[in-house]
Order: structure tokens, then sequence, then C-alpha cells
């Protein structure tokens, strides 16, 4: 079944071109012409078409409230399995049609992916893999100590069929009892998970605020680090010319945890505040070096993280160094990159899944238009 959908600009990765004719059978574009279009189409005059949003970092299990942890202890799997449907749902309705889940409990999330018709493309963690009582313990990932123990965890996530691998380097605000500006596993747990990853075919992202974690990290092999916030116990540290060298010579994948939704009941903490400046400025340098960047919203975790809260991230890419083209194809082409997904998402091309976000007016030079959706395609279907 054909679906011809026209537009008055299309986003290519480069910038706009005017009067796009996108042409989907089943889930994938098959053609992009500019001009006049068939007989029969779906009109989107005023419109820009944009790929669909994919978001690298996302907590399902987590319903973006003012106490997620709590809600989540109160809810059976089935309930909870529920509630990361909505979770998904509010998500594609908000232009976000790939999301990667990293940390769930009891690999739900595995699930919602096998069965998840209508949905978002989920890739998802599973339970991230964390210490005995260390952050996010309650999801169910604490290993024994040492590498045995790292190594026998990821063959169980690989076993179970995980997309990715999510390791908890240092502690979070999530997780009474951790402390961000802490490291939580050895170098050698880490170099462990990490080649027992590899050689299952499997990527490493690593969830690291502390200056050791995220060192540590990088010098095991991890494809990613979230947050990169080189926490200290009292401030924001310098990250050294050789771990800047190391991250941006191999192309560590960084997470920046940006995208906030406005909420008149709801502010970041008051550390986070406190130290945001000197975080912005460390990612700002390590842009500038070279570094590839993603965006990684930690989207369910407050209620100020709302499961669709990727379109707020984009304009506030501005602090870091990014122009409205770049924050587009980061959100897009690089995001798709980032999850393995390259050959098939991340752009509007013959070929490609047809996941299409349309919205009214020019976000690139009102970044407001992201806001203003006018149609969502998850795979060449339409979203209600």
């Amino acid at each position: 079944m054909h679906t011809a959908v026209r537009a008055s600009w299309l986003f290519d990765g480069a910038g706009l071109r005017p009067d796009p004719v996108v042409v989907i059978e089943g889930e994938r574009i098959v053609s992009v012409g500019f001009g006049s279009p068939p007989e029969d189409f779906v009109d989107l005059t005023g419109a820009t078409l944009l790929p669909g949003l994919i978001d690298p970092h996302v907590h399902l299990a987590f319903d973006a409230s003012t106490a997620p942890v709590e809600a989540l202890a109160a809810r059976s799997d089935v309930d909870v399995l529920a509630a990361m449907e909505r979770a998904a749902r509010t998500a594609v309705r908000g232009g976000v049609t790939t999301l990667r889940d990293l940390g769930d409990r009891g690999y739900l999330a595995l699930r919602l992916r096998d069965n998840g018709a209508g949905l978002p493309t989920i890739l998802a963690s599973g339970p991230p893999i964390t210490t005995t009582g260390g952050h996010c313990h309650y999801l169910g990932g604490a290993v024994a100590p040492g590498a045995a123990g790292m190594r026998a965890a990821v063959r169980e996530r690989a076993e179970r069929g995980v997309d990715v691998i999510k390791i908890m380097a240092s502690g979070g605000t999530l997780t009474p009892g951790t402390y961000q500006h802490e490291p939580q596993f050895e170098p050698a747990e880490l170099r462990a998970a990490v080649e027992e990853a590899h050689r299952h075919g499997l990527p490493v992202t690593v969830h690291a605020h502390a200056v050791p974690a995220i060192e540590n990290a990088v010098e095991a092999g991890a494809d990613g680090v979230e947050h990169v916030s080189f926490w200290t116990a009292d401030g924001v540290g310098t990250p050294s010319a050789a771990l800047v060298d190391e991250i941006v010579r191999r192309q560590v994948v960084l997470g920046l945890t940006v995208g906030v939704a406005p909420s008149a009941n709801a502010r970041p903490p008051a550390d986070v505040l406190r130290r945001l400046p000197l975080i912005m400025a460390n990612l700002r340098m390590l842009r500038e070096e070279g570094a590839l960047m993603t965006i990684g919203t930690d989207a369910g975790i407050s209620a100020v993280k709302p499961h669709d809260v990727l379109r707020h991230a984009l304009p506030q890419l501005g602090q870091v160094g990014f122009d409205p083209v770049e924050a587009l194809r980061t959100a897009t082409e690089v995001a798709a990159e980032v999850c393995g997904l390259g050959a098939s998402k991340g752009r509007i091309e013959p070929g490609y899944d047809a996941d299409i976000l349309a919205v009214d007016g020019d976000p690139l030079a009102d970044p407001t238009a992201l806001h203003r959706i006018r149609a969502v395609y998850v795979r060449g279907t339409a979203v209600r």
C-alpha cells in the first residue's frame, strides 16, 4: 500500500528543501521527490518533514513523576509493563520514533520491544549492571564483585537478547547511599564486562558521573559514556588532556543529559543547577576537540523528564555550541548511527524506515515548531 506525503519543506541533514513528496510503501520510504505530487496524497502544506527523533537514553519503567522509584516499587510487573507501554506511546506522540531503554526491571523492555505494534522502535539493555546496593540496584542488576561476576552478567543479558549492555560505573541521584562522585567498579571489572560484551557483538555504554568512573570506562574500552558530568564531591573536575585525546581518538560516544520540560512545580536539584555551568563548559571543550556526542535525555527519571522530552532538548544543545542544523542531525542521523541503526533510520531517503515527524513551521528558525506536531509516521503507519 502506497502513501504519498506532501509538505512545504524537508530536512535533509544540511538544511530545508522545498515542496517534498515522500512516498511510503509498507514500512519503508520508496521515493523522495520535489514538486508536483501524485493525484492521491496526504497534504501537509505548511509543515516540515523531519526524520523521526531518536532518544538513545530513556527509562520507560520510570513514570516521569516526582517519585519514580517509589512508584515503580509499588507496581506489579503487569502494571509496570502497561505503564511502560503508555510511556512509549507518549514518546511517539512527541515525535520520538526510536528509543533506547537503558535500564528497566526484569527485562520488561524486551517484552515491549518484541510485542509493541504501533510503538516506537525499542532497543533495550535490561537491568543495568551495578554493585550490591549500588545505583539502581532495585532494578535487579546487582552482580557479585570481580571480573567473573561481570562476565556472567553480560552473558545472561546476551542470552536474553538485549541490544546493548548498560553498566552503572558511579552512583546516582535516584539511589540513596550512592554518590555521583564515587566510582562503583574497578577498571579490571569494567574491562572484563566490555570484553565479554564485544565477544557477543554487543556495545557497552556506561553511566559515569565521577571523574575516575569516566576515566575507568574509557580505559576499559566502553563504546559510550552517559552523563560525563565530571562530578566531584564539591563541584566539577576538569578532564585531563590524555582522557580528552582518548575520547576523541576512539570516538567514544558521549551521551549528553540535556532536555528539560517546563514545569511550574519541579526543578532540577540545587546541586545540579550549581554545577551546570561548569558541566556545560567541559562539554563545549570536548565538542570543540572533536568528541562524538548525542542526546541522552534520561527520560522518565523526574517530572521535568517526560518520555517525549527530546524535542525540548534540541534548542538546549545551543549551550554546548550546536547550531539548529547540528542539533537536528544529532537527534536523528547521529543518534541512528550511535544506536547501530544508521542503515535504516535517521534520514528521509529511499530504502530507509518510514519514520517521519511533520511539524508546522520551520524548526531551524523557530525551535517551538518542534512542539507543533502535525503528524508522526512510525515504520509507515500514521500515529493517531
